[in-house]
């Protein structure tokens, strides 16, 4: 088991387990995780569960269960832990959203959830922890018998005003609270309308601007960890995931395409 860098209420973990098992045990958060290899079972709330490879599953706070491979090759899971709390201020002080069902195969929420954990190595600031936590709520008020609350019309002019800020600020970290209080809004609400709005989360706008500090910079021979740093990157290595991630290839590659090689080897 491997965990990610945490935020206040959010933990992220990786798990491979090959001929071992967990025994009976119960979180005090809420568990929700896709399966990456192989058939994931477990027991909970009376019955025998399989996970295959891109589904999804939801373990309630308190509730008993277990896991276990279904086959010898073992299986693997990526996984968010949220504290209840958090939902329940994302989902506007209403009850707990409650999944009956705890494995998925089909909507929008298993690759929603996917895309949270496709790097549970980034860092949890608070723009990123909002984002975490208002699609798991969403999620889980999809997947529940929970009323789904009407869409609202959305604030165009307290969203752009928060692109804005991110735009001209996206080397400093930047604190939930103080979006609010440029957008007049809550966190929850900023989260959900920006992406509306703009097509993306906050978390993502931000690093896209970042990317686009950090290439020119290269571009100009700067060194990748100078750039990084300067751009706002936790470090060299980090600004190399998302680079490649939205580009397709490394910063060294870039400098190098560029006509700017800087001689440095990257980093994974």
């Amino acid at each position: 088991m491997r965990f990610g860098p945490a935020g206040p209420g959010v933990e992220r973990a990786e798990v491979r387990l090959h001929g071992a098992a967990f025994e009976p045990h119960r979180h005090d958060v809420y568990a929700v995780g896709v399966t990456t290899f192989g058939v994931q079972t477990f027991a909970y709330r009376g019955s025998r569960r399989a996970c295959l490879p891109g589904e999804l599953h939801v373990l309630h706070p308190d509730e008993t269960h277990d896991g276990a491979a279904g086959t010898e090759e073992g299986f693997g899971y990526r996984i968010l832990y949220i504290a209840p709390e958090l939902i329940r201020d994302a989902v506007g002080q209403r009850p707990l959203p409650f999944v009956a069902e705890p494995v998925h195969r089909s909507g929008s929420a298993p690759g929603r959830v996917a895309a949270l954990l496709s790097d549970i190595d980034d860092p949890i600031d608070d723009v990123l922890r909002i984002e975490l936590v208002v699609v798991v709520a969403d999620c889980l008020t999809t997947l529940s018998d929970s009323p789904v609350p009407p869409v609202e019309k959305i604030d165009i002019a307290g969203v752009t005003a928060v692109r804005d800020h991110l735009a001209a600020h996206a080397h400093e970290p930047t604190s939930a609270s103080t979006l609010e209080a440029i957008a007049g809004s809550d966190r929850f609400t900023i989260a959900r309308h920006f992406r509306r709005a703009f097509g993306t989360s906050p978390d993502r706008y931000r690093i896209q601007r970042r990317l686009a500090v950090a290439r020119a910079a290269i571009s100009q021979g700067q060194s990748l960890a100078q750039a990084a740093a300067d751009a706002g990157f936790a470090d060299q290595s980090h600004m190399t995931r998302q680079f490649k991630r939205t580009y397709g290839f490394p910063p060294g590659r870039w400098a190098t395409l560029a006509g700017q090689a800087t001689g440095e080897e990257d980093r994974p």
